[in-house]
């Protein structure tokens, strides 16, 4: 039986395509959905471009019927404007110049269809809770749980001869298991370029450490590298390292998922100045380091300067990294801070980095490029569907984030743009992905310990 949806502004901004997700169910818009729509066609970044995507669409409807009759929909069902219900009355605590409250009132006109409300908004499923009216999130963008998410590393044991061999020939697949507390085995269900720490079954303290790559587990092959003088100190360093020391066209997008101070950012930009500066390889013209921001898209505008200018406090982050990467030496790294300033300066002046605004690359093509994205917990799934895209001949692309620290209003550990990508990119030969873990925080003692805790 069809079902009625009553849609909120939120869930178009979001995702401009959602009308077309609710198979043969029956769509309303309240009329000040149009008018929010309306307000955000000019705004800047991805908010105007999907208030507009949003709008063109509905333009294609209603030249096709009346909208406050309902028009078919291509993929099934139909979508109708509610312009009626302003004289159903609220309780006096929700007055009637809220826009939430005025599609609470479409909701309750509609109480004998029973209207289910998709709305992002939380608050706005606890009103419609409190007034009798069903509500969820709009659940075409949500993946599975956090917990159950790939974390693209595993570990698993593996017969005591076959270990030894494992430099030489590597280990089939087919010959590695699980264990769990009882000592019941089972054959682990590995993913194209999934990282693996080898035990030997017989001597638990052995390890090896190696990648999927088709019927086999084979060894890294960057092991022994160190970007930019930066050496490897634990086993998900040294998978993170794996993944950004591969060239694009074994590696082009890589998605680094972990907590803070696991040293995401740290290391693909060692890697990145190791590839351009150190031992320039000529597979990269640069490094490019984009940084999403909840109210960027609102804010810039508003700030003083030229792009650069107003994206640096943004970036001081990125700053903060090439301090310790400049400058190797703890005891001496800020004894001469000019000096320090300067050759991070250079880097800049010579466009080894440049950073860039993310809503401004939208519609551009990037080649040759080491392309960071920090923070990209906060992209929602249609920006991270563009970023990936925008990735030309010789683009690796470096999602870095972590889905526990999100800032954006509408996006969870379910539908930011980070956890997107990566449940959507598994399994693909082109895509590299390291969860890093809670122990492997590189920060002071107190920062570890702090992670662990709170």
């Amino acid at each position: 039986m069809a079902k009625t949806y009553v849609i909120d502004t939120n869930v178009l901004i979001q995702a401009p395509y959602a009308l077309q997700c609710f198979e043969e169910n029956h769509l309303v818009l309240p009329l000040v959905v149009l008018e929010e729509l309306d307000g955000l066609k000019k705004a800047d970044g991805e908010r105007g471009a999907n208030a507009r995507r949003a709008i063109r669409f509905l333009e294609k409807l209603r030249l096709q019927g009346d909208l406050l009759g309902g028009v078919a929909l291509p993929t099934g069902g139909t979508l109708r404007v509610e312009a009626n219900c302003s004289d159903v009355e609220l309780p006096a605590a929700l007055p009637d110049d809220k826009a939430d409250n005025r599609i609470l009132k479409v909701c309750q006109g509609l109480k004998e269809e029973g209207p289910i409300l998709v709305t992002k908004d939380l608050v706005l499923r606890l009103k419609a809770q409190i007034l009798g009216i069903e509500a969820e999130d709009f659940s075409t963008e949500q993946v599975i749980p956090e917990e159950d998410q790939y974390t693209g590393r595993l570990q698993c044991y593996v017969p005591e001869d076959k270990f030894k061999d494992f430099k030489k020939k590597g280990v089939p697949t087919k010959d590695v298991y699980l264990s769990d507390a009882e000592g019941n085995t089972s054959r682990p269900d590995l993913t194209e370029n999934q990282f693996v720490i080898l035990k030997a079954d017989q001597s638990l303290r052995k390890t090896h450490l190696g990648r999927v790559k088709g019927k086999k587990i084979v060894p890294l092959e960057y092991k022994k590298s160190q970007p930019y003088g930066v050496k490897p100190r634990n086993s998900g360093q040294y998978f993170l390292q794996e993944a950004l020391m591969k060239p694009a066209d074994e590696a082009p997008l890589v998605i680094v998922k972990g907590q803070a101070g696991t040293a995401k950012t740290f290391y693909a930009l060692a890697v990145g100045l190791e590839k351009i500066v150190n031992r320039p390889t000529g597979e990269y013209r640069r490094i490019l380091v984009c940084r999403p921001n909840a109210q960027f898209d609102s804010d810039i505008g508003f700030l003083p300067g030229d792009e650069q200018e107003k994206i640096s406090p943004l970036m001081r982050p990125i700053i903060d990294n090439l301090e310790q990467l400049i400058d190797a030496s703890e005891e001496e790294r800020y004894e001469n801070e000019l000096e320090l300033k300067d050759k991070i300066d250079e880097l800049f002046d010579r466009h080894v980095i440049q950073t860039e605004a993310l809503n401004f690359i939208r519609g551009r093509s990037f080649v040759k490029t080491y392309l960071i994205i920090d923070e990209a917990q906060n992209m929602t799934p249609n920006q991270a569907k563009s970023i990936i895209t925008r990735a030309g001949k010789g683009t690796k692309i470096i999602l870095l984030g972590d889905p526990n620290q999100i800032d954006k209003p509408f996006l969870d550990e379910r539908t930011n743009g980070l956890s997107y990508a990566s449940e959507k990119m598994k399994g693909s030969p082109l895509c590299f992905q390291i969860t890093m873990t809670a122990d492997e925080c590189e920060r002071s003692e107190l920062a570890l310990d702090a992670v662990q805790r709170l």
